[in-house]
């Protein structure tokens, strides 16, 4: 695309969106900021907000800990917190490097859940260190978000602190992206007259994001769902050596009978299936073959960013009838910003201590329900994420699924 540059006759490219996001931050220097609630303007003031008055808040809270939720601004913080080591599924950045993603979120948090949200980006990839430091801030926040950390290391942590904390472990990875695309997927098998029984899905990818997703697939009853990694097909019969805890119990759900372990490949495996999820992190691991050889009215979902598993078009071209992307770089986005800082509003503002599976299932059937029926298309499958509705619906699902 060229811009005209007029009175000049001179054209000129449209500056790509990497180089306006490096002038947008180095213009400002952090996305986001802390901001005081009130105006110190006289002496008075500063002996109720600070000392001597704040000393009978202390003794309060000390007396119950609990109080803390009423005199501090706990109830409305939550920590981001990652060491670097999977940003936006480019790697091992280092935690500095994941800063501008967490800011982000944190801005997302703020303006579309009113949710203080702190990035936390550590220097340790050591995962007792990792647990240990969390543990040791808890007291400052009512959630945590656990972000961008490696799998299968970022599932352990997530176990452990949901058992040893006091407070909601959100983690996006797992949870967020589960969510988008159960919702995505609801609208999808509404569109193409499929119900949760009888669709057959393949999820690529075997990381935190897929063992997410199966595991809220198999929530709602969908009981075929082959899963593949970099090695090939998630099986009882694989190698050991090719898996993990989390990978065991991928194949503990999804090939009940041992029968996955006649599948190899991805390319195997799509033959004749109703949905793809990609999950993966790799670019184009979707060809347009693999997609004409799915079932009719197919539904593709390659959520990988920036750049997905397939392109869209080609997607469409080769016969997909329902396709979503996680980025924003395409129409029709299942992100899971469509999640998060709605989530957390409500999970904040109901003291929701135990993050579960019917709580997601709300979620993604409210973020679902947004989108009338008689409304449903294609390229329309979820509510926009400035859609004003979404925060009522996702506050009522949240309370119900208490």
């Amino acid at each position: 695309m060229r811009e005209s540059d007029s009175g000049r006759g001179i054209s000129r490219k449209k500056p790509s969106l990497g180089k306006e996001a490096l002038d947008l931050h180095k213009k400002l220097r952090g996305k986001i900021e802390v901001r005081s609630k009130i105006a110190i303007k006289t002496t008075h003031d500063i002996s109720i907000a600070y000392t001597p008055g704040v000393a009978d808040v202390c003794r309060a809270i000390a007396a119950d800990r609990e109080k803390a939720y009423e005199y501090t601004s706990k109830w409305n913080n939550i920590a981001i917190v990652t060491d670097g080591t999977r940003t936006l599924g480019l790697g091992k950045l280092g935690p500095e490097a994941a800063l501008p993603v967490m800011e982000g979120k944190a801005l997302l948090y703020k303006q579309f859940g009113n949710v203080d949200a702190f990035p936390i980006c550590l220097s340790t990839t050591n995962i007792d260190e990792i647990i240990a430091t969390v543990k040791n801030i808890a007291p400052v926040f009512g959630a945590l978000n656990i972000e961008d950390i490696e799998t299968p290391k970022v599932l352990e942590i997530v176990d452990r602190l949901d058992a040893e904390l006091d407070i909601p472990v959100f983690h996006d990875d797992q949870h967020g992206t589960a969510v988008v695309t159960l919702a995505a997927l609801l609208n999808a098998m509404r569109l193409t007259k499929r119900e949760p029984e009888t669709t057959s899905v393949v999820v690529a990818g075997a990381g935190s994001a897929g063992y997410g997703i199966v595991k809220i697939l198999k929530e709602i009853g969908i009981q075929d769902i082959t899963v593949t990694d970099s090695q090939g097909v998630i099986s009882k019969s694989r190698d050991l050596t090719t898996m993990n805890k989390y990978k065991l119990e991928l194949a503990e759900m999804t090939d009940r009978d041992g029968t996955k372990g006649g599948l190899s490949t991805l390319e195997e495996a799509i033959k004749g299936r109703d949905v793809f999820v990609g999950v993966s992190g790799i670019k184009s691991l979707l060809t347009g073959e693999m997609v004409a050889s799915m079932n009719r009215d197919a539904i593709v979902l390659p959520l990988t960013n920036p750049d997905p598993e397939i392109h869209p078009r080609l997607a469409a071209q080769s016969g997909a009838r329902v396709i979503a992307t996680g980025s924003y770089k395409f129409e029709n986005r299942a992100n899971n910003a469509l999640v998060f800082p709605f989530t957390m509003r409500a999970i904040l503002d109901n003291r929701i201590r135990n993050i579960d599976q019917k709580l997601l299932v709300a979620v993604a059937n409210a973020l679902a329900d947004l989108v009338p029926r008689d409304k449903l298309a294609p390229f329309n499958i979820l509510p926009d994420l400035v859609d004003k509705r979404i925060q009522p619906a996702v506050t009522r699902a949240v309370q119900g699924a208490r």
